[in-house]
């Protein structure tokens, strides 16, 4: 059980206690003018972040206070390396109090931290190499700060783009030399993010002051924030939702938080429902729809689940980062409705990093709700008489936080009315400044302050409506197809999950365009895996209406982004470079 550090006392001295749900500082919903002055309130305060191990037991209380300290420590280490104010230092988030000293010490120092991912199991030591590489290439960063265990494989992206590179065990061994450390204004850039799927072409969002604290502001009105609030996450650090949605949020709106890593919650989800049993505040937790869907697996097998989980005080259960399946969220209601999950919970929200993150918001309370839509209307094809009609379900993502216009428009920019499909565009005070160094790719996005988000949906009655990214969208013979519908519709088949399927769209050596289908498949029945294909092949072929391209290759072959989520713009290429390689299937 997570204790207040008042009930302590009666504890076994050398038992970590965690931060403090409750906290006489009265609750300010980061109306901060800087990133560091939010912190310098939240220190004077009993609330902080909480490390947990792979099972949940605590193993590192770490308040705001004990945080300012070390980050101010290391910001004066690295001024008296000769870090400058507009420095870029790169540093691998891995979800720890040293990465986070050093992040809020970049800041205070003037220059701006860059986090950048830990390595996946997709692609090996070379493949995390190089995409580290190409984002240090393209944040030029002075310096990269690293986890003494991943020094060979950090170090050697630095050596190879010619940045310094130190563990931060070592840097803590530096002397602090007290110097004078520069005052941060508003319009200054706090910080870069690289977005999920920076690979090839990495854009690294610049986030101002000002922008970081309004939207993080409109965290605590939008989920409307009470006292015994608490958050749990297992999100990483390296992107949007985890480090602003569930670490510089929840400072900056003073929030004690309990963290798993994520490769521990990879490694066993139920742990994050663990935690939150064990909670002993009202909770506030996120996650992609792939979290809730694994959870739900998991307990299928099982017995009910109010055996080991209390979910009842789950206050908010946050969706967000990818397409929210309401199927997924049923499944999940299904199985946790014995231990007090409330289906009232569920909070969906839209956002992106260069909005800073959240865009939209549910407001608290009224949970998944969708609509649903006409094939027709989702493709831009004119219906056909007597053509069976098909629907998809789209989930209500909420309305515009506090301060965020947002508007539906079609391509060459005018604006549409209600329940119109367009591009989704926003405007407000916590959009980016711009992309680093990329003055073309800002202006293709931006324009007189509005922010084309890159994705398709509509508004209704003041609430926001994703339908897809337009970049994913398979366009053939002038029709529209959405690749998730089509993913959508081979997981209904045996044996397929969230995850198996990528679609996207290929040239044929005949010229024409055609959706490619590729699924992992578990099977080394050479029989099976024919029956497998046809079986998909008619499953597609009912959906697009098209003979498609279908492709059964090895489990664990589909790349995923920082998030989690999907690659279909890496799968592509990985596909038709030939290094996704599929089964050999007799036609």
């Amino acid at each position: 059980m997570v204790i207040d550090q008042q009930h302590a006392g009666a504890m076994h001295s050398e038992m970590p206690v965690a931060t403090p749900t409750h906290d006489p500082l009265p609750r300010r919903f980061a109306d901060f003018a800087t990133l560091g002055e939010a912190l310098d309130y939240a220190a004077s305060g009993d609330r902080g972040f909480n490390f947990h191990d792979a099972r949940g037991a605590i193993k590192r209380p770490y308040r705001y206070a004990q945080l300012r300290t070390d980050a101010l420590d290391a910001a004066l280490r690295l001024a008296a390396m000769g870090i400058a104010p507009g420095d870029r230092v790169a540093l691998i988030a891995e979800t720890s109090a040293e990465f986070a000293a050093l992040f809020f010490g970049t800041v205070y120092a003037g220059a701006w931290p860059v986090p950048l991912p830990l390595p996946t199991s997709f692609g090996g030591r070379d493949a995390y190499i190089d995409q580290i590489g190409v984002q240090l290439e393209s944040s030029d960063p002075v310096l990269l700060i690293y986890p003494p265990e991943l020094a060979e494989m950090a170090g050697a992206a630095a050596d190879a783009r010619g940045v310094r590179g130190i563990d931060w065990a070592t840097l803590a061994t530096h002397p602090v030399v007290a110097a004078p450390l520069p005052e941060a204004k508003p319009d200054d850039i706090c910080y870069l993010q690289y977005s999920s799927g920076s690979t090839r072409f990495p854009h690294g969002v610049a986030v101002t002051h000002a922008a970081l604290l309004n939207n993080l502001a409109a965290h605590g009105h939008g989920m409307q924030l009470i006292e015994t609030d608490r958050c749990v996450s297992w999100l990483p650090w390296y992107h949007d939702m985890g480090l602003v949605g569930c670490m510089l949020s929840p400072m900056a709106n003073q929030v004690s938080v309990d963290y798993l890593k994520t490769e521990d919650f990879a490694r066993r989800p139920l742990a994050w429902l663990d935690l939150i049993t064990r909670n002993n505040g009202t909770t506030v937790s996120y996650s992609p729809t792939f979290g809730y869907d694994i959870c739900a697996r998991r307990m299928s097998s099982q017995t009910r689940a109010s055996d080991r989980f209390d979910l009842s005080r789950w206050r908010l259960a946050g969706n967000g980062a990818d397409m929210i399946r309401p199927d997924v969220m049923q499944s999940f209601v299904d199985a946790f409705d014995s231990a007090g999950f409330k289906a009232t919970a569920f909070l969906p929200s839209y956002g992106l990093a260069e909005a800073t993150l959240a865009v939209s918001i549910m407001p608290p309370g009224e949970g998944i709700r969708v609509e649903l839509v006409e094939e027709t209307q989702l493709s831009g094809a004119a219906a056909k008489q007597g053509r069976p009609q098909r629907y998809r379900a789209i989930v209500n993502c909420g309305k515009p936080v506090r301060d965020m216009a947002v508007e539906v428009r079609e391509e060459d920019g005018t604006p549409l009315p209600d329940r119109a499909i367009g591009k989704i565009w926003c405007k407000g005070p916590s959009i980016m400044a711009g992309y680093f160094r990329d003055p073309e790719a800002t202006a293709a996005c931006m324009v007189d302050g509005w922010l084309d988000t890159g994705d398709m949906g509509y508004i209704s009655d003041g609430y926001v409506y994703i339908v897809g990214r337009a970049k994913d969208m398979i366009i053939v013979n002038g029709k529209n197809h959405w690749p998730q519908d089509i993913e959508w519709a081979v997981e209904q088949l045996p044996g397929f999950k969230a995850g198996d399927i990528a679609a996207f769209a290929i040239t044929t050596p005949g010229g024409e365009e055609t959706p490619a289908v590729l699924v992992q498949c578990r099977s080394s029945d050479e029989r099976e895996r024919v029956r497998l294909r046809e079986e998909i092949r008619e499953r597609v072929r009912s959906v697009t209406g098209m003979n498609c391209v279908i492709e059964l290759i090895p489990p664990r072959t589909l790349p995923r982004t920082s998030s989690g989520k999907l690659s279909r713009a890496k799968a592509r290429n990985l596909y038709l470079s030939g290094d996704i390689k599929p089964y050999a299937i007799a036609a």
